[in-house]
């Protein structure tokens, strides 16, 4: 059942991130009184990709080549080996969260070097830019990781998930209020949204993540986005579990795991919704007064872990 549960984490994530994407830009298009394009729209597009050629720069080495692949691989070990669908007791198949953070970190500098890779002004600009946030944002990702670890008693997903269905008066804590907050402000800063980025910009001079891709095509766009929808629905369903960690299958055979796999989606898409409203409600802050709230995302990781410490 470990294999059929990571594998249904991979669905899930996959085609979530990529629906999701497109459920954002709809809400956002509705906001603003336009129609927009149907939620399917980023999953049509990675499709259309693949079926092209890739195309690279004249000045790029092989690294462009195999770049998108192991950005992908990453992506898939983190969907498929952190359990978020069904609760195994004991399995070497599983990484912890420290193991999932790293795995997610090791993904966000594979990307950082592809930028890299062609030599062009707006890759080394986007590299840059994506390198300053992730100094501050994961940092509080790891300290938030490390919170709910001391809470626990234990880095495993499945400990710590346990731990919170068990006491359920430890899920509206205000230790874990602070940690959520924190795992809200690293969310909104590596999924590139508002209001630390602009995911719909077509302005060079103020992309982030856009200007990370901007010499893909082809394949290799394809297998990036590909990557990147999984780690969007990977990071989503990593957050809207631990906030409300309850609804995760503990065994009980097939039947337990796409319910529990239901409940992961319905979870997500309340939490994708979130973010949209804080999408429509804001807007885009300059680059400079972008480190103020992600250090404000460290202030609260760190009280919230000081606050588990001391109740335990």
């Amino acid at each position: 059942m470990i294999l059929v549960g990571a594998l249904l984490q991979v669905v899930v994530f996959a085609l979530g991130g990529l629906l999701l994407q497109g459920y954002l830009a709809r809400m956002r298009s509705r906001a603003e009184g336009r129609r927009g394009a149907p939620i399917t729209q980023p999953l049509r597009e990675t499709l259309k990709w693949w079926g092209k050629e890739s195309l690279r720069s004249a000045e790029s080495s092989a690294w462009t080549m195999v770049a998108p692949v192991i950005l992908l691989t990453l992506a898939l070990l983190g969907a498929a080996l952190v359990p978020l669908v069904e609760l195994p007791g004991s399995s070497a198949l599983s990484l912890d969260l420290v193991g999932g953070t790293l795995v997610w970190m090791s993904g966000s500098l594979i990307l950082v070097l592809l930028a890299l890779d062609p030599g062009t002004a707006f890759g080394g600009m986007g590299a840059s830019r994506a390198v300053t946030l992730a100094a501050l944002a994961e940092p509080a990702l790891l300290v938030a990781v490390v919170g709910l670890s001391v809470g626990a008693g234990s880095s495993s997903s499945s400990a710590i998930l346990l731990g919170e269905i068990h006491h359920t008066a430890q899920v509206v804590s205000p230790a874990h209020l602070l940690l959520g907050v924190a795992l809200l402000v690293v969310l909104l800063t590596e999924t590139g949204r508002m209001p630390v980025d602009n995911p719909a910009t077509h302005l060079e001079l103020t992309m982030i993540h856009e200007a990370l891709v901007l010499e893909l095509a082809g394949q290799d766009y394809a297998l990036v986005s590909l990557a990147e929808s999984l780690r969007f629905g990977w990071i989503l369903g990593l957050v809207a579990t631990l906030l409300v960690p309850f609804g995760v299958a503990s065994g009980g055979g097939v039947v337990a795991l796409i319910l529990s796999a239901g409940v992961l989606v319905v979870k997500m898409t309340v939490l994708a919704t979130l973010v949209g409203i804080i999408e429509i409600s804001s807007a885009k802050l300059r680059l400079f007064r972008v480190p103020e709230l992600l250090a404000g995302g460290v202030v609260s990781a760190v009280l919230g872990t000081i606050a588990t410490v001391v109740a335990r």
